[in-house]
Parts: C-alpha cells; structure tokens; sequence
C-alpha cells in the first residue's frame, strides 16, 4: 500500500517533457542556407512595406480583398466551393480522423476502469456453477513522460490536419477567383474573335464589291473567304473554351459541369496596392507552413515517446468483486473482495524491436524538418513571383495599350489605301490581324494581373480570410473537431 501511494505521488511530479523546438530553430535546420532578407525583392523604385507610402500590415486586407472584385455572383460561388468542394470534404474528414486519434492518444492518461459479470448456473451458462461480478481499474504512472509524449502529438497531428483544411479551404477560394477570371477572358476573348469574324466579313463583301466593278481580282476574293472562315473557326475555339471555363468553375463549387455559370460582361476592376508584409512573417501566417511546424512537433514528440517505452512502465491496479456458486461450497472468506497492487514490466530483451522504433520516429522527424523546408521554400517562392509576374503585367499592360492604338490606325490607314486603289487586300488582312492579336495579348495580360493578384493574396498567407464569406461552411462537425483539447 505504501508503494502503491508513493507510486502515485512520483506520478503526480512526473519527469517533464523535453521542450519541442521553436520555428526559428526548425528553420535553422530545415533551411540553413536560406538567409531572410529584410524585404521583399521588387523591382527598383516600388515601395516596399518599410517605407511609410505602404506601411499597413498585411492582415489589414485579410477579410476584404474578395470584395475588391465587387461582384455578388463571385462572393456566392466561392461560398458554394467552400460548402460543396469534394476535395474541402476529404479534408474535413482527415480533421476528423485526426482529431479522433488525437483523443485515443490522450485516453491512456486517464485511469481505465472495467465491469465484468460472469454467470454459470447449474443447467446454463458454461456450466461451472460460479457466478461472479466485479469492477478493475488500471492506470499506467506516466513516469518518464510515454503517455504525454503521445498525447502531445496526437494534438499536434489535429492541429496540422486543421491548418492544411484551412489551407485547402483558402487555395480552392483562390481558385474559384481564378477559374473565374479566367472565364470572363474566354468571353471576351470570344468577343474579339467574333469582331475579327465581322471585320472579315465586311473585307469579303468590299472585294466581292471591287471584283463586281472591276477594280479587283478573284485573287482578293478568295483571299478575303479564307481569312473569313478562318475567323469563323477561332470564333467557335473560343466559344468551346469559354464553355469549358465555365464548366471548370462548376466542378470547383460541386455542380453538374452544364456551362450554365452566369458570369460577367467585362474584367472587374484591378484591386488597389497589396500591402506584402516582410518575408520574416510569411513563416509564422502560411496556414500549410504553420501545418508543417506541427508535425516537425509531433515527430519530435514521437520520438520522445519511443524513447521512453524502453523505461519500465509502472502501473496502480485496483479491483473490487463478489463470487458465489450454485454448484460448489466456497471457501468462507469476506465478500465482495477489493484489491490495490502495483504492476512493474521492464523490458529486458526483445530483438532491439524498442530501438528500432526509436530510429524510425528519429528518421521520421528528419522527414518532416525536410518536409518542412520544401513547404517554407516554396512559399517563399511563390510570393516572390507573384510579384515579379505582377509587375511584369503592370508593364505589359502599358505597352499593350499603345500597342493596340498603334496597330488601331495603322489598319485604319490600310482600309483607306485599299478603298483608293493604291494598297492591297493582302495589306489590310495582315493588320487586322496585327490588331486583333494586341487587343489578345492586352486581354490577357489584363487577366493574368488579376490572376496574380489573387496568387499573391494566397502566397503572403492570411490576405484571404474563407470565414468572411459565411459562416456556416465549416460545419457542425469541424466545429464539435476544433474543440478537441487533449490534457
């Protein structure tokens, strides 16, 4: 009884665990050759976040760029996603299992208590004639931290399934934006080839007209046809991809790929200024970055658990219980009968199977620093290029425009010298061309700085909040997952 109660104190003031390393340590050996500069690379002469013409921290827009698109139909179908995404409900049930293991791993810091009932009656039962009923308890004295080591990465294996659905929930809203632009694009670039289709069609009606009062031959004619039907061609291209666009979207959000999203007539207009932040807190906003940290400490913690079942594990019993016989006389002793003991295994030899598993969660925390690594790395990455590529846009954008107004008079000039007589068909076809193509090219850049946009929101991580879209997407099972607490 006395080492049972001295058990139970030691218990109570267990080892404590060893600390699990903190995100500049993990960067430190998941990234040791990447120095954080102080800021992001942009080009010469754009403001950075130090400077006071941008200095506004980048959760200042976290829930209100969707907005900035000023566009009902896009808040309502990137609701639709975040309800009805097959792959948001894949994540949503690893939340579960997580946090379903997360409450197993904690479970054997508690007591565990059994009822048992045996019956055996003369003529039924297994016909041994005993009848017996008692209650055992059985609680293994977390001595060297095993239990707790488990229960902390279970938690922390829930807290990293949470943050890649939050992830995910961010990068399909993201790609809803984009599938959405990129929607509109095809529309108006079907626009454009339907121009190209009715320019072409009044350039074969001025040759057939030439042809008819002889100041033309059949050369232009048949020139001007074949340019039509090849206009004609590109026009129904671009209709099936404006209906694969749209069909893009509807398997996004969960519907029946029918074509039949209503989208707008133009791009919405271009957000303002992003505030980035510095490269030194992307690290700590990244929900897959942050979900990456967690499970570098669940491998740590993992190996602190293997480590500590080559301890003895000590465990306090207790049991309580009655016994009678229909067939036998018992002995006479007091009934019911109650108990208090200890429990003592110590592993002494077993292949070296507790080693090995030492050596597997320590490869295993290697992995995940890596994995880490791989994740910070990128992310990096990503927002670098999507400030390179939104700059670029910028700039083509400019040179785009004149580009179409050059090209605008330029074929302006041609229609003229061709109605007079003293330039060809053969000059007027190759500037609409010429036309059409920059006004492409200028619609898509227009697109892509938008696209950008939006990649940039979701590579500085935390510029786009999914809950600000609704509240009800999460769930009332996610909702019963985030309240998972293991003690």
């Amino acid at each position: 009884m006395q080492f049972a109660l001295a058990a139970t104190a030691l218990a109570l003031t267990g080892c404590a665990l060893n600390p699990v390393p903190d995100q500049p340590q993990i960067q430190s050996q998941a990234l040791p050759n990447l120095k954080t500069p102080g800021s992001w690379k942009l080009p010469p002469g754009v403001a950075t976040p130090e400077t006071p013409k941008s200095r506004v921290t980048p959760a200042a827009s976290a829930t209100d760029w969707l907005d900035q698109f000023a566009d009902a139909r896009l808040r309502s179908l990137v609701r639709e996603a975040l309800l009805y995404n097959t792959d948001l409900r894949t994540a949503a049930a690893r939340v579960e299992l997580a946090a379903g293991r997360a409450r197993l791993a904690g479970s054997t810091i508690y007591p565990a208590v059994n009822f048992l009932a045996h019956g055996g009656g003369k003529s039924g039962g297994d016909g041994s004639g005993l009848n017996a009923i008692g209650f055992f308890a059985n609680w293994e004295l977390d001595l060297w931290g095993r239990v707790r080591y488990q229960s902390a990465a279970g938690q922390q294996q829930y807290d990293a399934a949470v943050l890649d659905e939050e992830y995910a929930r961010q990068s399909i809203a993201a790609l809803v934006v984009k599938s959405w632009l990129l929607a509109i694009e095809a529309r108006l670039q079907r626009g454009i080839a339907e121009d190209i289709v009715t320019s072409s069609d009044q350039a074969t009606g001025l040759a057939r007209d030439r042809l008819r009062i002889g100041r033309s031959d059949e050369y232009d004619l048949s020139l001007a046809e074949a340019n039509l039907e090849s206009a004609r061609d590109a026009a129904r291209q671009l209709a099936l991809a404006q209906d694969q666009a749209l069909r893009a979207i509807e398997i996004l959000i969960g519907r029946y790929p029918s074509a039949a999203v209503d989208i707008p007539t133009e791009l919405p207009p271009m957000p303002g200024p992003v505030p980035v932040g510095l490269p030194s807190d992307l690290l700590e906003r990244r929900p897959d970055v942050l979900a990456a940290e967690r499970r570098v400490a669940a491998a740590f913690n993992a190996v602190g658990e293997a480590k500590a079942a080559r301890l003895p594990k000590i465990a306090l019993t207790a049991s309580i219980s009655a016994v009678s016989s229909d067939l036998v006389i018992l002995k006479d002793h007091a009934n019911p009968v109650w108990g208090l003991g200890t429990n003592i295994l110590a592993p002494l030899f077993n292949g070296y199977a507790l080693q090995a598993q030492v050596d597997i969660r320590t490869a295993e925390q290697s992995l995940a620093i890596a994995d880490y690594g791989r994740i910070g790395a990128r992310a990096f990455n990503e927002v670098e290029t999507a400030l390179s590529s939104s700059f670029a846009a910028d700039e083509r954008e400019a040179i785009l425009m004149r580009a179409v107004e050059r090209n605008a008079r330029t074929l302006e000039l041609a229609q003229v010298r061709y109605r007079v007589g003293s330039g060809d068909l053969r000059a007027v076809l190759q500037q609409s061309v010429a036309l059409f193509g920059a006004r492409t090219n200028l619609l898509q850049v227009q697109s892509e700085r938008r696209i950008q946009r939006v990649n940039l929101y979701l590579a500085v991580g935390g510029a786009f909040d999914p809950m600000t879209v609704g509240t009800v997407e999460r769930g009332d099972a996610h909702a019963r997952a985030e309240g998972v607490q293991v003690e």
